[in-house]
């Protein structure tokens, strides 16, 4: 191999042999039969063997650009065959030499094969074989070129001779082959190309268990870590704690309030730091089960954080918060370098050092340094799945070693069960599967463009009404223009479209005094037309809102329009959104059908990820986790569950100490414990 294509290999994350023989194929080609020229067919792709004749080389006026033109003959027939810019086989292919051809034919003027693989009949390679077809890893590195690289390390290579990296027990229990024999197997097949396709083969088992067993030993290891020694903090949950959260009640809990605020009341009595998370649908009544779980703390004497993601969100939760828990605690919002709304950010800094605090809330600012508290006992992050496990840890180390405060996180963002093993295997999970009552479903219609005078129509009868309206645009980054301006030419849009309605706008951007000013006017009805970005995507809670238009909803995911929405059908007025689209590609009618279809955040979640896949679902939020290349969720779930419990077994064999000198979420730490 040459150093540019090393380079190449390199740039694609593949260092090693073994490296390139864990590039797998994505489909096998049953290209055995050999099929007579005469058989040939447009559109289907077969294998021919024949020999070549009239071989020549054509240039095209286009600068570069060549076509190899020669004519395929056997026993049955002749067929015209042409390759585009491949000039390099006119110096190779011989006149009257028989060869073997693997490709699809076209039919224009006449029937001929289109730039087919071709190669000798003593050295065939894609042909009269069961074909592996590999993922391109760029230029130069297509499928052909994989095949034909793989096969030449496949000439020497020898199953027995790869490390295995699982336990022989584990192997034999699910009946799964070593690595270097599921290797060969799916670079080789010898038969089941049905099996290989759908992914059901042995070889294929074996690689999803390793990939998912890896995954949940490295999640294993951060939970064992972070719960392996006993703390000193010690909550106080008895009858005048339960008459204080009973006097603090705005309403009635709802059943499954109850039920996920006795998890968490459990957790925080028992003798392990709490790792929970804590989902719900949008307006399920996440943050009132938090604001009792803090409470629980604070009434113990240890403070509590409530960490957001932006500004704006942290400034609602603090608005909501101080309205519930104000009389009797004492809070503080910390947003950055300004500190908190009207506050010194040097003396907000000192009260919560000196315990005057007893809940902070805020961005991440509340993890920067000089930041301290007295005596933290439960930090609450919210929207969890914008943050990491970086910061959510670097958030519960604000309390001291010894007493290790307890961790809720939080998503509106329903996680389907397959997700909530993997990107969050480190927690436990509760679910507010309940809406409190009066909550109604949010009638969504969809409509293209042209027809947003329609629309706004029914916006100005609703307006009429003494509705107030949200309407939502994507920020968008125009070439040569700025994202400032494409906000500015939506406003006009608007204003022109509802002429003599009050109509604000809220970005983030903006100051944080003139967005608590246009959203406290929004409340009010001061504005009755509200035109945002995503940042009400999250915690804007005005009840008289019933009423969304979301522009250009073909530009937002799956489970951000589900967010957006959630905003309005929270009072009682019927509610309803009007979704503008423009073209659509079949992804964004697929993803668009679903959001019409229902206001469940859960199933919502389930057809996200079967659209997106759960690399896009999970992002880089889990840094540091394997990446998942052969599994596929939720496709997978059964082995999922076999490696999560394998996992478990695996580490109850370890000592707590080994348990402890095993650094991090690292891959290698995964390795070490499964072949030490």
């Amino acid at each position: 191999m040459g150093p540019s294509r090393a380079r190449a290999l390199s740039a694609a994350g593949l260092e090693t042999v073994l490296d390139l023989l864990r590039h797998v194929p994505f489909r096998w080609e049953d290209r055995r039969e050999v099929v007579p020229v005469a058989a040939a067919v447009a559109g289907r792709a077969a294998t021919f063997r024949g020999r070549l004749s009239a071989i020549r080389r054509i240039r095209t006026r286009r600068r570069g650009f060549s076509l190899v033109r020669a004519v395929l003959t056997d026993g049955s027939g002749a067929i015209p065959v042409v390759w585009f810019n491949q000039p390099y086989l006119f110096q190779r292919l011989r006149e009257g030499e028989e060869y073997l051809l693997h490709g699809a034919g076209r039919d224009r003027s006449g029937l001929e094969l289109v730039s087919p693989t071709c190669e000798p009949l003593d050295r065939a390679l894609h042909g009269a074989r069961i074909a592996p077809v590999y993922p391109s890893l760029g230029p130069g590195l297509g499928p052909a070129m994989l095949r034909r690289l793989i096969a030449t390390v496949l000439e020497d290579f020898a199953p027995a001779a790869v490390p295995e990296p699982l336990p022989a027990e584990l192997l034999e229990r699910h009946g799964l082959p070593r690595l270097g024999e599921a290797l060969l197997a799916l670079h080789r097949p010898q038969g089941g190309v049905e099996l290989l396709n759908e992914r059901r083969s042995p070889a294929h088992g074996r690689l999803i268990y390793e990939e998912l067993l890896r995954l949940q030993v490295s999640l294993a290891l951060l939970r064992a870590r972070e719960t392996a020694a006993p703390r000193t903090l010690v909550y106080r949950v008895d009858d005048r704690l339960r008459t204080v959260a009973r006097g603090l009640l705005p309403f009635r809990l709802t059943a499954a309030q109850r039920r996920v605020l006795g998890e968490i009341v459990a957790d925080l009595q028992g003798p392990h730091p709490m790792l929970r998370l804590l989902q719900g649908d949008v307006g399920s009544g996440k943050t009132l089960v938090a604001a009792l779980a803090l409470v629980v703390a604070m009434e113990s004497g240890f403070q509590g954080a409530f960490m957001a993601p932006t500004e704006l969100l942290a400034e609602q939760h603090y608005a909501t918060l101080e309205r519930l828990l104000g009389e009797r605690y004492r809070l503080g919002l910390f947003t950055g370098v300004r500190g908190g709304r009207g506050n010194d950010p040097a003396r907000l800094r000192e009260r919560l050092a000196a315990g005057e605090i007893q809940l902070a809330v805020g961005t991440h600012a509340l993890i920067q340094e000089g930041v301290e508290f007295r005596r933290l006992g439960l930090a609450v992050v919210d929207e969890q799945h914008r943050f990491g496990v970086r910061q959510r840890a670097l958030l519960r180390r604000k309390g001291e070693p010894a007493e290790q405060p307890d961790l809720l996180v939080m998503t509106a963002t329903p996680i389907p069960r397959t997700l909530a093993l993997t990107a969050w295997g480190d927690l436990a999970v509760s679910t507010l599967d309940e809406l409190p009552p009066g909550r109604t479903p949010v009638a969504t219609e969809l409509f293209p463009a042209r027809r947003r005078h329609a629309v706004y129509q029914r916006v100005r009868e609703e307006l009429a009404a003494g509705g107030r309206v949200f309407v939502v645009v994507p920020l968008i980054e125009e070439s040569g223009g700025s994202a400032v301006a494409s906000l500015a030419e939506a406003e006009e849009r608007v204003r022109g479209e509802l002429p003599g309605w009050p109509c604000a706008v809220l970005h983030g951007r903006l100051p944080t005094v003139e967005r608590a000013r246009v959203m406290q006017a929004f409340a009010i009805g001061e504005v009755r037309v509200l035109l945002a970005t995503t940042v009400v995507e999250v915690g804007v809670d005005v009840p008289e809102a019933a009423c969304m238009v979301i522009e250009s909803a073909e530009r937002f995911g799956l489970a951000q329009l589900h967010q957006l929405r959630g905003r309005v059908g929270r009072g009682a007025r019927p509610s309803r959104c009007f979704a503008l689209h423009g073209r659509l590609t079949a992804e964004a009618r697929r993803r668009l059908a679903v959001f019409a279809r229902t206001n469940d955040g859960f199933e919502i979640a389930e057809e996200d990820l079967k659209i997106r896949g759960p690399g896009d679902v999970l992002g880089t939020r889990q840094a540091g986790l394997p990446a998942l290349r052969s599994a596929r969720l939720p496709d997978d779930w059964e082995w999922l569950e076999r490696a999560r419990d394998d996992a478990r077994e695996v580490l109850a064999r370890l000592p707590a100490a080994e348990i402890e000198a095993l650094s991090g979420m690292a891959v290698d730490a995964a390795a070490a414990v499964l072949n030490p």
